[in-house]
């Protein structure tokens, strides 16, 4: 209905809709002040989902009673599903209800789980009795106190996985990206999005911490659920200034039509000649056209091409039989960027170990400085700190020298990057094992190995150099990937891509339940690696596995990385203009 109606040149945008389903005014909808609203419902976001996760271990085991191995699976299973439903909620996004009521259904939903949350720690019921002396006296949390704490925090990754997906697309909706002004504005806002990220995990890592370590639980979470109501009322007080974009359907469609008509004329051979296959010119919808980046032919995966091949013998044409070659050539495309996706994931399962053995190691150490205890887990604030510190470094030091030394005007590519960032974790476990032998040694010379609850009479800053080492290694990999799976994926399929991208954390932080759980099995009881009382185990060892791991996978990494020939080289190659994508090239 929008699209008819009438547009004034120059003074409308032929794209975007106001809440009304009018022609978007350029004056009166999008640019900063929608784009910050929807920055604060993300900045909100991260401050409840990390002020939850970072000190949830020491939730489970010290008021749960549960052991050190399922309190860390239980948080990185929390995280991982949160970024896996990134993709169900993309999927929704683009095919159902938009990015906006995505959002804003998604949010609401994390704002029920969090609630829950907070009152479980407030009616005693919902939580076992405290410790009356010794580890035996003990009781664990109920199957119904679980099911309660498992009912909240699924709830919370719901709606953190179906928020986060459609957060960054929406925000660059708000942008015009055929005008060169708003076009820079649209890069400063993604740099603005992965700043506020962080702004919003140092909060958590220091205030909600705090009040969760020296207040109590109750009000910890309970301010996690007012940051995210508050996020809900800030983003749903800017509707009359938003710019919509119409469904543009889940590129998952696409990639299920291709290979159905693969699949279906498998028996035919693929012809030589471009003029046998079907494409976009061959289409008289010419909003199709313009939706669309013409791609060359490609040599690999040419069995998807049989996809397009016009067929005499079909009857009735649809979309299951007969596709264009340039559907064939973007799911190609998305195909070449999978084991790029998958040797990143092991970078986050190193990741996901300062949430939970890092912040384990930190209880049992001396976090004093004079008379004032530091809450074991805002030690991940060095974590995020040096996030913050890293990426102006790069940006200001690093990218001039490159320009100047190298002639590399943009600084590292993205898979440069991300090959560094991979490089920071294999360092930081190698950190994170010589800190836990050098603990160990210290539990054992002062006769405190078999007292888990000992301060161990050495600093907490010996953990300082694995959280840097992580930090600077995210501020390389997620900027990397990210503007690696944006720059890449083809036009239509950002969202798709993003939650792709979000995968990779997610199966990062399902791979470290994985190895917890086959760990804690292998080295069983007798001389276990993940101990309940971690001076009696061998932490250190499996630090040394993540380290090797990390070490064949960056080795493999290396290999696709070479193997991988850009998007716009290729299209170089074929005498293809590169059209400008939506997204900025992070520098």
């Amino acid at each position: 209905m929008a699209n008819n109606l009438p547009q004034t040149q120059g003074k409308t945008l032929p794209d975007a809709w106001d809440y009304k389903g009018r022609p978007a005014e350029r004056l009166t909808t999008g640019g900063w002040t929608s784009a910050a609203m929807i920055l604060g419902v993300e900045a909100c976001e991260r401050l409840t989902t990390l002020g939850i996760a970072v000190n949830l271990v020491t939730y489970m085991t010290a008021t749960m009673h549960l052991s050190n191995a399922t309190a860390a699976n239980t948080t990185t299973n929390f995280l991982g599903t949160s970024f896996m439903l990134c993709l169900f909620g993309g999927f929704v996004a683009d095919t159902f209800l938009g990015r906006y009521l995505t959002i804003a259904i998604f949010a609401t939903v994390q704002a029920m789980g969090v609630t829950i949350l907070t009152i479980s720690t407030i009616i005693p019921s919902l939580r076992p009795p405290k410790c009356t002396g010794g580890d035996s006296a003990c009781i664990p949390a109920t199957g119904t106190q679980l099911t309660v704490l498992y009912l909240a925090l699924y709830l919370t990754a719901l709606g953190t996985g179906g928020l986060k997906s459609s957060v960054s697309g929406f925000g660059s909706d708000q942008f015009d990206d055929t005008d060169d002004k708003e076009k820079k504005q649209m890069g400063k806002f993604f740099h603005w999005f992965f700043f506020l990220i962080n702004v919003g995990a140092l909060g958590a890592v220091t205030i909600l911490v705090y009040m969760q370590d020296n207040l109590g639980r109750k009000w910890g979470y309970g301010l996690c659920a007012c940051a995210i109501l508050f996020g809900i009322i800030v983003f749903l007080s800017g509707t009359r200034r938003y710019r919509f974009k119409k469904l543009v359907g889940s590129p998952l469609t696409q990639i299920a039509t291709v290979v159905v008509c693969a699949w279906n004329k498998r028996h035919l051979q693929v012809p030589s000649h471009p003029s046998f296959f079907h494409d976009i010119n061959d289409i008289e919808d010419g909003n199709t056209k313009t939706m669309k980046q013409r791609l060359p032919l490609s040599e690999q995966f040419s069995f998807l091409d049989k996809a397009a091949i016009k067929d005499p013998e079909t009857r009735e044409v649809t979309k299951w039989n007969l596709t264009t070659l340039t559907d064939v050539e973007e799911v190609k495309l998305v195909i070449r960027m999978l084991p790029i996706w998958a040797t990143t994931i092991i970078f986050w399962t190193v990741y996901a170990q300062m949430t939970t053995f890092s912040v384990s190691q930190a209880t049992t150490m001396d976090c004093h400085i004079g008379s004032f205890k530091i809450p074991a887990a805002s030690m991940t604030v060095f974590f995020v700190g040096s996030i913050l510190i890293t990426v102006p470094i790069y940006d200001r030091i690093m990218v001039p020298f490159l320009k100047k030394s190298f002639n590399k005007p943009h600084g590292l590519t993205p898979l440069q990057r991300i090959g560094v960032g991979l490089t920071f974790s294999i360092i930081a476990m190698v950190a994170a094992a010589l800190c836990e032998l050098k603990r160990l040694n210290t539990a054992k010379s002062h006769g405190l190995t078999n007292d888990p609850t000992a301060e161990i009479p050495l600093t907490v800053f010996w953990i300082i150099p694995q959280f840097l080492l992580v930090g600077a290694g995210e501020a390389f990999t997620y900027i990397g990937q990210l503007d690696f799976f944006l720059k890449e994926c083809p036009k239509g399929m950002k969202t798709m891509s993003t939650g792709l991208f979000l995968s990779t954390l997610s199966l990062g932080f399902f791979l470290s339940s994985v190895l917890v759980t086959v760990v804690h099995k292998v080295t069983g009881n007798d001389h276990p690696w993940l101990a309940d009382n971690l001076n009696q185990g061998k932490l250190y060892n499996f630090y040394w596995l993540l380290a090797i791991l990390s070490a064949l996978n960056f080795v493999m990494f290396f290999s696709c990385a070479r193997w991988y020939v850009y998007k716009d080289k290729r299209l170089a190659a074929a005498g293809i203009e590169m059209e400008d994508v939506d997204e900025p090239n992070f520098h």
